[in-house]
């Protein structure tokens, strides 16, 4: 399945069936790659999405809603056909089907109707128009296939927004470089939660050693949390020397979506901690000239006793033959 965008996610399926779903209003597709509202309890909205038939055939797409969620990689999906909606998902209705010809665009209304006592913050959910197709198992029966293409429809239900977030679980490890004239690096890994009512913008860095990276690298896709949404996140940093205990600051400075211009703060978080770095080539190569130095030392001891021996030796026989001599 295809969730959001622009251009227009498209499909294909293997009776090369193709096809595009993209938010319209006043009967045509619009420049909106999904559909942000800001809407009171009980409150109802009329919206339209645009279904284009991209293929040389006519076709009859069901037209389905279901709650939305982000994926372990910031993809946004929506629930399978086979699992219940319980939240946003349940507030959207919309035709169960709708048939359009080869080549064109049919629009399909829908509404999205707040429940009295819906919580205040963000709601996600999708809208995709699907086909069945029949595919095959492993052991050669016959399945259906669905294939979806469609959009998320987010909500912010008016009331106390109260955005926050936390760190929890960060854990780092220290990798050599065998190299002892050439740092290691710092691998930190962490979930960031999502503490709060509001959709959040993942952002911040990891720290160490006046090693810095950015907590989403920038050719990276925008990383959103919904509210009680957690994320892995890991961070490598390079060029940080094995100094035994090395300090690591995980810093998350998140935005606040909204769905209007308003702004809304929230602080940053920090957490700190260390990792073991010891030195292992650093101190193998202090001992391996250690041991050098104690051999060159050892062999100047050695040649210095040798060479008095020597020299004692020619005195004493100096000494002797003199004796001899005198006798």
């Amino acid at each position: 399945m295809a969730l959001s965008a622009a251009p227009p996610a498209l499909a294909d399926t293997a009776g090369d069936v193709s096809w595009a779903m993209r938010p319209a209003a006043d009967g045509a597709p619009d420049k909106r790659s999904w559909i942000e509202l800001d809407l009171d309890p009980g409150a109802q909205v009329e919206e339209e999405a645009a279904v284009s038939n991209l293929s040389t055939q006519t076709v009859t797409f069901a037209i389905t809603a279901a709650d939305g969620y982000f994926t372990d990689t910031g993809r946004f999906s929506m629930l399978p056909s086979s699992e219940e909606s319980v939240e946003a998902g349940t507030w959207i209705d919309a035709p169960e089907t709708v048939t359009v010809e080869a080549g064109a665009t049919a629009i399909v209304p829908f509404t999205v109707t707040v429940p009295e006592d819906a919580e205040p913050g963000d709601h996600a959910a999708g809208i995709a128009a699907s086909i069945t197709s029949v595919g095959s198992e492993a052991g050669g029966a016959a399945v259906g296939v669905e294939s979806r293409v469609g959009f998320r429809v987010m909500t912010r239900v008016s009331g106390d927004v109260s955005p926050g977030v936390a760190v929890e679980d960060v854990r780092s490890e220290y990798r050599l470089s065998w190299n002892p004239l050439r740092p290691g690096s710092v691998t930190v890994d962490a979930e960031v939660v999502n503490t709060g009512n509001v959709r959040l913008l993942l952002d911040g860095t990891v720290s160490a050693q006046g090693a810095t990276a950015a907590l989403i690298p920038e050719d990276a896709s925008a990383q959103e949390l919904l509210p009680g949404d957690r994320r892995a996140v890991s961070v490598v940093l390079d060029d940080v020397w094995p100094l035994f205990s090395v300090p690591v600051d995980f810093t998350v400075s998140p935005t606040v979506v909204t769905p209007s211009e308003e702004q809304i703060e929230i602080a940053p978080v920090s957490e700190s901690s260390s990792v073991t770095a010891i030195p292992v080539p650093q101190l193998l190569a202090l001992l391996g000239i250690a041991l050098i130095l104690f051999a060159l030392f050892a062999g100047r001891i050695r040649s210095r006793r040798r060479i008095e021996r020597l020299v004692r030796e020619a005195k004493e026989e100096g000494l002797r033959e003199g004796a001899r001599t005198g006798a």
